[in-house]
């Protein structure tokens, strides 16, 4: 809070001190959540718009190509279909909606015309249109910029020296590359990770560092829902408290950014939910997922109101 940054050293010596006095560090990361960012917690909600037959070989995927699952595989669905579904979202309580779509990138340029058209649709109603469109190049992402995009969203998923374990289609530096593109092109950028990989406190303080010098502005913490099909299918869930550690070390290392808690929230934490925003979240994914049903939007803000919390979105970024 007085402006020095925790390092390694010191974020391993803090989730040591979460085994033994959880509690007293979640109120800390409280502490620091609420001065940076008050009361307020934004709810953000996606559309899945492209689905399945990914060539990528994430092993947590229930959409890559590699692996035999139940989820759907569609073509890129209409802007109007995009900007009906923003706009339902929107009325419900969110206050920002993402365009998501499976692949390593885009490539077509009449599916790039459909989502300018959608971005530009929602831009106009006064919405904050964002993306997750794979890996990006300069061009592309000064074009959506120039279309209305708000944010542009593509995770890091773990730290480097993990990555390896969990895809071998691509290489890390194109992740970190896609961020740099995007805040180049003047983007809100939108990147975190999934936890519950198999990797260890220590992957996911890389994770954290690497995002911190990227300066993102949003960084969302997805834990893993295990897909029947995928290589991770058995993974054992994580615990509760080690899920409230990793919020709050979060918080303590990314102070000013927004922290979003996101996909698998519901699954793992159960009741201890309400607390991820004391632990130092300051943002949720509302709605249903990609692939995976989510949490009722109403709910949502019930949690956040009983909380003595305000719904609303920080406009600082």
């Amino acid at each position: 809070m007085n402006g020095e940054a925790l390092g390694p050293r010191e974020a391993l010596d803090l989730s040591a001190l979460c085994r033994t006095s959880l509690y007293g560090v979640l109120a800390a990361s409280w502490e620091i959540r609420e001065h940076f960012k008050g009361s307020k917690v934004s709810l953000c909600a996606v559309i899945n718009a492209k689905s399945g037959l990914c060539p990528e070989n994430c092993r947590f995927c229930a959409q890559s190509a590699h692996y035999f699952t139940d989820a759907p595989a569609y073509a890129l669905v209409s802007s109007k279909e995009m900007v009906d579904a923003a706009a339902r979202a929107i009325g419900e309580g969110a206050h920002l909606f993402g365009i998501v779509t499976s692949g390593t990138s885009i490539t077509d340029e009449s599916e790039w015309a459909e989502i300018h058209s959608a971005v530009r649709e929602m831009a106009a109603r006064g919405l904050r249109p964002c993306a997750s469109l794979g890996l990006l190049e300069g061009r592309r992402a000064e074009g959506l910029k120039k279309a209305g995009l708000f944010r542009y969203h593509h995770n890091l998923e773990t730290g480097r020296s993990f990555f390896g374990t969990i895809c071998t289609t691509h290489d890390y530096e194109e992740d970190m590359e896609t961020v740099r593109v995007a805040r180049g092109a003047g983007l809100s950028v939108c990147s975190g990770g999934i936890i519950g990989l198999g990797e260890t406190m220590e992957h996911r303080i890389e994770l954290a560092l690497t995002l911190r010098a990227l300066e993102v502005d949003s960084v969302p913490l997805n834990i893993l829902n295990p897909i029947p099909g995928t290589p991770l299918a058995d993974a054992p869930p994580l615990d509760p408290p080690e899920i409230l550690a990793t919020i709050a070390l979060f918080r303590f290392l990314l102070p000013d950014r927004d922290i979003k808690l996101c996909g698998g929230k519901e699954r793992n934490l159960r009741q201890l939910l309400p607390l991820a925003l004391v632990a130092g979240c300051n943002s949720l994914m509302t709605g249903n997922y990609l692939t995976t049903t989510g949490r009722n939007t109403a709910l949502d803000l019930e949690m956040i109101r009983d909380l003595g919390l305000e719904p609303a979105f920080d406009a600082s970024f």
